[in-house]
């Protein structure tokens, strides 16, 4: 009888563990949110504008973002004299990128698309994470951040870090394709500012690509619900 009750003890303990695990994931996101802006905020950005000066490799130049939220993302850079854009909708992708060879618009390739569609979401992959398909997983700290991997079928793994003291999301770390090789690709937010609006956006962005080269990009300009011309998205005809 002592053996059951102790089996049916520990029983309990570990399921209390496992709920306790689950909620501390969800009370860490939840928290992320109510740092950001809020649920009520979050849902009110329609769409977004963001003027920026990116650095790459000694280089500088301007760089605009225009999104749509959760329908179309187009970023468009000019460093040393050459363009890039690279456009997503929630149907598909192109780009325009000289440093590949590439100096009119090209389809999108489907492993690329997978992997970089997340940008059309304006909320990120931790909010409203389960209705997105998304799955998360706390996975303990590293250094002053809580350490979430986020599974998502098309996406595949991605890893958040969100700061201790202020739930902020500091860093994304996953596996990505460049120049025809997979790479940790690893993206570094600092420097959170409150729009007028009342959501927090990082106004400065470092990513590396497998330690090989990085691109920094501060921002200048946020503008929320802005009017945003629906022709911008589409790939022009040759």
């Amino acid at each position: 009888m002592k053996c059951k009750q102790i089996g049916m003890s520990l029983l309990l303990a570990a399921t209390s563990f496992s709920g306790i695990r689950a909620q501390t994931v969800d009370d860490i996101i939840n928290k992320y949110v109510d740092a950001i802006g809020g649920k009520d905020k979050l849902e009110q950005v329609k769409t977004v504008y963001i003027e920026n000066t990116v650095q790459v490799m000694g280089n500088e130049g301007p760089s605009t973002t225009n999104i749509v939220n959760g329908k179309d993302f187009r970023v468009e850079s000019e460093v040393n004299g050459q363009k890039m854009i690279q456009v997503l909708t929630d149907k598909g992708g192109w780009q325009v990128n000289p440093y590949m060879g590439a100096t009119t618009p090209q389809p999108m390739p489907d492993e690329v698309y997978k992997q970089s569609k997340g940008q059309i979401d304006v909320t990120g992959p931790l909010y409203n994470y389960a209705a997105k398909g998304n799955k998360v997983e706390l996975e303990g700290k590293e250094g002053n951040a809580y350490k979430i991997k986020i599974t998502n079928p098309d996406a595949g793994e991605t890893t958040a870090f969100i700061d201790t003291a202020t739930y902020y999301l500091t860093k994304i770390s996953k596996t990505g394709t460049m120049m025809g090789q997979d790479m940790e690709i690893t993206l570094s937010f600092s420097d959170f500012k409150k729009t007028d609006f009342g959501v927090v956006f990082p106004y400065s962005t470092e990513i590396s690509y497998g330690g090989q080269f990085s691109v920094t990009t501060s921002t200048k300009k946020i503008e929320l619900n802005k009017t945003i011309d629906p022709a911008i998205f589409e790939m022009p005809k040759s």
